[in-house]
């Protein structure tokens, strides 16, 4: 090994300033921007004549913040759930559903439960605000209200013609009522038997019914039949216009009478037709679907007067068993009362919210029924002129009705298929009959006790009822059109139908 490797390596002495540096930095900076800022200058001169550099000249684009709108359902679903946080909801399941109900929800949906019904209630009003639901409820109030003043009974001042006939009515009914009820007295004292045996032979004689007589009775269909008092005569009406008397029963036309050009709703003869009347006299009345009525007399064919006053149809009308009133049912939801001694107007009866279709007076002369087109029947107080009974029950139009003899039953025919009898003491439906396959267009009590009730139907029958009991004894068929009236004659012995075949039939026990 040589001295020189021996020899230990230099070592290299750092350099040490002293003082600072800052000056000759900056002097380093300056010159670098100097040099860089004249480039740039000229590169900037150099872009705008180029065209590709653009200076404005001072005026500034506001733009507008906006949000987007998943970020403003997202914060009106915050708002909701907070509003819905902060409303109180009833624990009480009912409150809850008529809450929904009043907003005009579903009260519930498959599977809900009450919690989350009470949580869907709490959601829509977090939508519709809370107060919705207090209007709601307030608004149903006032609607409520406002139909409970609508359903109120009110008063308006008579006729002083309107009270005398009211009391008129009042001193012809009672003592027919206290004779009504003398012989029901008698008719209770009879021995069981006795009326077991009475009712059997009236049974049997009704099952034994058969077509006696056939007739063609105009062109077009027949709309109703009548019987006389005196039971000789038969009364039939047509929608050709013409209604006919026929004699009983042999069925031979006595005379037409003309006057009518529309369809003939009703044709009913007089309580005392042919028995203290003389013919001359008015014996008859008919209505037709152009608001006429006519009264009619049984030596001309031409009618004695008119009856002015209805404007709409008028399907039906009867005569008060005193013979002094006639009540028409018309179609501008009323029935109305004419006076034919004052030759009158007395009475213009509303209370039905549909057409009136048939009406009917008690035996005693004290009441009338009616039914109308609004499935509803009423029963009026003639001496008072309240409605006294409110006849709830069928489905569809009530086509006829008819009293008793008894004085406490009324039947009522409906486009429900069904006849109801109703009992006029407790005011309630005692017997729902199933008679037809089609709407009933009649129904008639025997006029002599009401021992059996007749029924007629648009599916071509005719039918008889026991009474009480309501089984079936007969079924009168052999029209080949739909059975449009049936009446049966006062002396209980015929019964007589009348249908859209242009035939009536008269129908006698062998």
């Amino acid at each position: 090994m040589s001295d020189d490797e021996d020899s230990a390596p230099l070592v290299k002495k750092s350099r040490v300033f002293y003082g600072s540096l800052e000056e000759r930095e900056r002097e380093r900076l300056a010159k670098e921007s100097a040099s860089s800022g004249a480039a740039g200058s000229d590169a900037i001169k150099a872009g705008i004549e180029a065209g590709n550099i653009n200076i404005s000249s001072g005026e500034t684009l506001e733009v507008e913040e906006r949000v987007s709108e998943r970020q403003q359902e997202a914060l009106a679903e915050f708002e909701r759930r907070r509003r819905a946080r902060q409303i109180t909801v009833s624990t009480d399941d009912a409150e809850v559903k008529a809450g929904l109900r009043a907003l005009g929800e579903p009260i519930t949906l498959f599977g809900e439960g009450p919690a989350d019904r009470r949580e869907r209630l709490r959601s829509i009003l977090s939508i519709v605000g809370p107060d919705a639901l207090k209007k709601s409820q307030k608004d149903e109030q006032k609607a409520k209200r406002s139909q409970d003043e609508c359903q109120q009974t009110w008063y308006h001042e008579g006729s002083a013609s309107l009270k005398e006939a009211r009391l008129w009515l009042a001193r012809y009914s009672l003592p027919r009522a206290m004779r009504r009820l003398e012989a029901a007295r008698q008719q209770r004292d009879v021995a069981e038997a006795t009326r077991t045996v009475r009712q059997q032979e009236l049974h049997k004689n009704l099952r034994n019914l058969n077509n006696f007589c056939s007739q063609i009775g105009d062109d077009r269909p027949i709309s109703f039949c009548h019987f006389s008092p005196d039971s000789k005569m038969l009364a039939t009406a047509s929608w050709s216009g013409l209604c006919k008397l026929w004699s009983v029963p042999d069925c031979n036309l006595i005379r037409t009478l003309r006057g009518h050009s529309t369809n003939v709703g009703a044709v009913v003869f007089h309580p005392k037709a042919g028995i203290s009347l003389d013919q001359s006299d008015v014996n008859l009345a008919s209505c037709a679907a152009d608001g006429s009525v006519k009264l009619w007399s049984l030596d001309s064919d031409e009618p004695v007067a008119d009856i002015e006053g209805h404007v709409q149809r008028v399907s039906r009308l009867a005569w008060h068993p005193s013979g002094r009133f006639l009540g028409t049912s018309c179609y501008d939801s009323s029935w109305r009362l004419w006076d034919l001694e004052a030759q009158e107007e007395i009475l213009h009866q509303e209370g039905h919210s549909r057409g009136v279709h048939d009406l009917h007076f008690h035996p005693d002369g004290s009441l009338a029924a009616t039914g109308g087109l609004d499935s509803f029947g009423r029963v009026w107080d003639l001496r008072t002129g309240r409605c006294v009974v409110f006849l709830e029950g069928h489905l569809k139009e009530i086509y006829s009705v008819c009293f008793s003899p008894n004085g406490f039953h009324l039947a009522t025919g409906s486009g429900d298929h069904t006849c109801k009898v109703w009992e006029l003491r407790n005011r309630k439906c005692l017997y729902t009959v199933p008679a037809h396959h089609n709407l009933l267009s009649a129904v008639r009590f025997q006029p002599t006790e009401g021992h059996f009730l007749l029924t007629g139907a648009y599916d071509n029958t005719a039918k008889v009822w026991s009474h009480p009991g309501w089984s079936p004894l007969k079924t009168l068929a052999g029209h080949e059109g739909k059975v449009m009236g049936v009446d049966i004659s006062p002396d209980g012995k015929l019964i007589a139908t009348a249908s859209y075949d242009r035939t009536f039939k008269l129908w006698l026990s062998d």
